[in-house]
């Protein structure tokens, strides 16, 4: 195959990936600085100081006039909002391998398991919200249980540290990164698309999301146990996500993910010490 011939067909694949790259990191960029003005919109609206000296966050509860509907809708956009930045470091490695020969073409392909999986994670954010408002409600009516929440949280952390370090969660993340593991293989030529082909490209992304939450819900539960609106908690949860799947690609996982761990079971030790 001359020179032309090579270029003509390496050219569209090179530049879908160009696109692929920068609508990854416009997608990024948009979800992080939205969560940041989400920060601070928060922190301007005072929470409700509890026994024990912690103050319960105003996304749970229906305050300053607001009704459940409103709280609720607030916490889904704020979900949505925020998932973006702390998970496309770990999809979009994923949706690049998805397709090795990656075109224009079958870019939509890519979009519908994008959606798919952000549309999970949404899923999830739905279904956690009357689970943590239920939590909240009793830490208000039960005084007992608002001032132990501060020595529940730091053991969260500490437990999500010491499952970090397990073998188990090694082997988690080593079968979610590679793509051979998490999509479905074709009994027909992949560069056809077949009359089903969309529903897999949406069957795909439901199985990344619930592969990802299997290796990162350890890191949501800090998240949520600390305060899903603190800033040091997100900024926290997201290196450590973006740090175990970049290790997963690059190089040896279990040093990584073991030093992530005591890195967690410390800052628990920490905010128990804090708080208590």
């Amino acid at each position: 195959m001359n020179t032309a011939r090579i270029e003509a067909v390496m050219l569209p694949a090179i530049r879908a990936r160009a696109i692929f790259a920068v609508l990854a990191a416009l997608l990024f960029a948009a979800s992080a600085t939205a969560t940041a003005l989400r920060f601070t919109s928060m922190a301007a609206m005072s929470g409700t100081p509890m026994p024990g000296g912690w103050t319960l966050s105003a996304a749970w509860l229906p305050l300053c006039g607001r009704t459940w509907l409103q709280t609720a809708a607030s916490f889904v956009s704020m979900w949505a909002t925020m998932t973006p930045a702390m998970m496309l470091p770990a999809l979009a490695p994923i949706l690049w391998r998805e397709r090795a020969t990656l075109t224009i073409r079958y870019g939509w392909l890519i979009i519908l398991s994008a959606v798919a999986y952000f549309s999970t994670w949404l899923l999830a954010g739905v279904l956690l919200f009357p689970l943590g408002a239920a939590l909240a409600s009793l830490a208000i009516r039960v005084p007992s249980i608002a001032r132990a929440a501060p020595l529940s949280a730091g053991l969260v952390v500490m437990a999500s540290g010491v499952l970090q370090c397990t073998s188990w969660k090694i082997r988690r993340l080593q079968s979610c990164h590679p793509v051979r593991d998490c999509r479905v293989d074709c009994s027909v030529d992949c560069h056809v698309a077949p009359p089903d082909h969309a529903l897999q490209a949406l069957r795909n992304g439901v199985r990344f999301a619930v592969r990802c939450a299997s290796c990162c819900g350890n890191w949501m539960a800090v998240l949520l146990a600390t305060g899903v609106m603190n800033r040091e908690a997100t900024l926290f949860v997201s290196a450590a996500i973006a740090i175990e799947r970049i290790a997963a690609s690059r190089g040896p996982l279990a040093p990584v993910s073991r030093i992530t761990g005591v890195a967690s079971i410390v800052a628990g030790f920490m905010l128990i010490a804090y708080l208590i």
